[in-house]
């Protein structure tokens, strides 16, 4: 753990753990990987982190195979294609993955014209598939909290979405409780930035799976991305400002309506 994280790296970590109490004795922890290589990290975070943690607690990687519709498929007979590939990095951290196979919703002919030049309302249809059957298979087997790998950028990347695409100020939380205390997810990679997770896969050796996305690059997100670096380039400390923000809000100063109790 140590030769490959360096010590702000295990600092970071360990401080998004305590600071939103991400795990407990007991956990059974589902986490979802995609291939990509933050989700692959972070397995190898969690496996690696019980060595050392002061509690007991379980890990389970799932792998989500989205794919067009077509004859049923058995996720256990699932060998080659990227659900192999990915398995293949898992068992490399000593890891075994459980593949879910799901079908991409079925698209209107003006729908997949729309999805061959930008990714809108395909992207939230599969993003809440994948969340679904996450859920569900978290509550058929027990698992009491889901790991995903978001990082900082990922956070302040979607407040930007959600501010100029949904006006609305909000982000993913390090942790979030759902369906009554039942479910939590966690980001264990909160504190970190995409390049300390890249550097921390190269460490390891891990190479990432290709998406297969045929929209993957056609995102709001990357535009975002795209924008932020150019104001992370021109503004000195932006990148540090604006994470810091998003823990140090003054409802004081922004446009809420305040209702009075008194008739």
């Amino acid at each position: 753990m140590k030769s490959v994280l360096t010590a702000g790296e295990n600092r970071r970590i360990a401080k998004a753990m305590l600071d939103y109490s991400m795990l407990a004795d007991g956990d059974k922890v589902l986490i979802a990987v995609s291939g990509g290589i933050d989700s692959l990290v972070l397995a190898w975070v969690l496996h690696n982190w019980r060595r050392k943690a002061p509690i007991n607690y379980e890990v389970h990687p799932v792998y989500v195979d989205m794919r067009p519709p077509g004859p049923p498929r058995v996720p256990e007979a699932e060998t080659g294609g990227r659900a192999g590939l990915i398995c293949e990095r898992l068992a490399a951290l000593g890891l075994s993955c459980r593949v879910l196979p799901a079908e991409l919703p079925a698209l209107s002919g003006a729908e997949q014209t729309q999805a061959g030049t930008e990714a809108t309302g395909i992207c939230f249809q599969c993003a809440r598939n994948r969340r679904r059957l996450l859920f569900d298979h978290a509550r058929e087997q027990g698992f009491n909290t889901i790991a995903l790998g978001h990082h900082r950028d990922d956070i302040v990347e979607t407040f930007f979405i959600n501010l100029t695409c949904s006006g609305n100020i909000s982000t993913m939380r390090p942790k979030q409780v759902l369906f009554s205390s039942r479910l939590a997810l966690i980001r264990p990679l909160a504190y970190l930035v995409k390049k300390e997770i890249r550097g921390i896969g190269k460490r390891l050796g891990l190479d990432p799976v290709a998406s297969d996305c045929p929209v993957s690059e056609k995102t709001r997100r990357k535009d975002i991305r795209g924008l932020l670096e150019h104001m992370y380039n021109r503004i000195p400390g932006s990148r540090e400002h604006v994470f810091a923000a998003l823990g140090n809000v003054r409802q004081d100063y922004l446009l809420l309506q305040e209702f009075s109790t008194h008739q």
